[in-house]
């Protein structure tokens, strides 16, 4: 009896340790959840490893609903994605309702979902027609989140390549592409009208990967550096990111519109690539990340919007085998599929040998058994 009471106990103390922890401290920031791969834990042990690390907000690129599933009850916020291949759809209101009916309202419940991403960089694609399809399909997802009564909870938008931009430093002459500028044009009218971000994908790893004897590696690494000065603002930069964060505000103001915030969907550094891939190091995506991390922390704004924190979301949580394209594509993770970090950066995260969900099972079952032969000893 005692022996089986002391193998329990460990089990059933994580699993309550961990709920309470993660329930009053949050990492402030959001984690890439890619699944590129075929050697990925299942999305029970991912929800327990997340829970662990404190982690309460996943950007997903469907809406896959193992992971929703998996993540039901607890307080991890959810941004689910619509690929590019349903944009010409999406514009016919039916088939938008439909969509959300069978891949959110089922799990809206019980897992918070509180963006859906129409799309991904299809402004830098070479596919026009997809680029005509973008805005009326962002259109028939938001009306049909308000004939559905979600519209409140959940907003619409569409994550941008840095590419769209015209230029980027300094910060407060950057302007979006002129032949993009159509487009753009129309979303912002729809941001201000749907009160929803703008989102934007920014690397500062590929402007130093292409320039590396020009772009200062302290300057993309959050490390102690010179800075920039704007010579407009006199605002000065010690970092690209923030710098390119007020690039777009720039350019979003020289559109006529001041109050539309702007989210950083994804943002990270590869700790493997190709011999040409500069940088592309498990030092340097340590160091890019972990201050980055410890940024967040300290609820930071940019120079530009210095009381507007940052709102981040890291790429990746894992390394992901099956990304095309050069090997920094498949190195991006900041943890390896069986759970182990790809390099330290203090994250204490806990990914469980077993099926999260059979685990809480196997303890339930462990204490309702103990508590039956309690009764059982004290009756006889």
């Amino acid at each position: 009896m005692a022996i089986l009471f002391f193998k329990a106990l460990p089990l059933l103390l994580l699993l309550s340790f961990t709920d309470l922890f993660a329930s009053t401290l949050s990492l402030g920031i959001g984690i890439n959840y890619g699944q590129i791969a075929n050697n990925l834990p299942t999305p029970s042990r991912v929800s327990f490893l997340l829970r662990s690390l404190n982690v309460t907000r996943v950007k997903l690129y469907d809406a896959d609903p193992n992971v929703l599933t998996a993540f039901a009850n607890t307080n991890v916020e959810f941004v689910i994605g619509l690929g590019n291949e349903y944009l010409q759809r999406m514009s016919d209101p039916q088939q938008a309702q439909a969509w959300i009916q069978q891949h959110v309202q089922p799990y809206h419940t019980q897992t918070k979902i509180t963006c859906i991403t129409v799309g991904n960089e299809v402004l830098t694609g070479t596919d026009t027609q997809l680029k005509s399809y973008l805005l009326p399909a962002m259109q028939g997802v938001y009306r049909a989140l308000v004939n559905l009564g979600l519209s409140n909870e959940i907003y619409v938008a569409h994550p941008h390549s840095a590419g769209i931009l015209e230029n980027s430093f300094p910060p407060s002459s950057c302007s979006f592409r002129q032949d993009l500028s159509e487009y753009i044009h129309g979303m912002l009218n729809f941001h201000v009208q749907t009160k929803s971000p703008f989102l934007i994908n920014f690397y500062p790893f590929f402007a130093y990967k292409d320039k590396p004897n020009e772009v200062p590696l302290d300057y993309v690494l959050f490390q102690p550096n010179q800075g920039t000065t704007d010579p407009i603002t006199n605002l000065k930069y010690d970092n690209m990111l923030y710098a390119q964060i007020d690039a777009v505000y720039s350019a979003i103001k020289a559109m006529g519109h001041t109050d539309i915030p702007v989210k950083v969907s994804e943002t990270g550094w590869p700790s493997k690539g190709d011999p040409n891939e500069f940088g592309a190091t498990p030092e340097n995506a340590a160091l890019y990340n972990g201050n980055l991390f410890q940024r967040m922390q300290q609820n930071q704004g940019t120079p530009a919007k210095p009381s507007e924190p940052i709102d981040v979301y890291v790429f990746a949580l894992f390394n992901e085998n099956l990304k095309p394209g050069p090997a920094s594509e498949r190195n991006y993770g900041l943890y390896y599929p069986d759970g182990t970090p790809v390099y330290n950066i203090g994250l204490r995260g806990f990914l469980p040998r077993m099926d999260y969900s059979a685990a809480k099972k196997n303890a339930f079952f462990i204490s309702a058994f103990l508590l039956l032969m309690m009764i059982f000893l004290i009756h006889f």
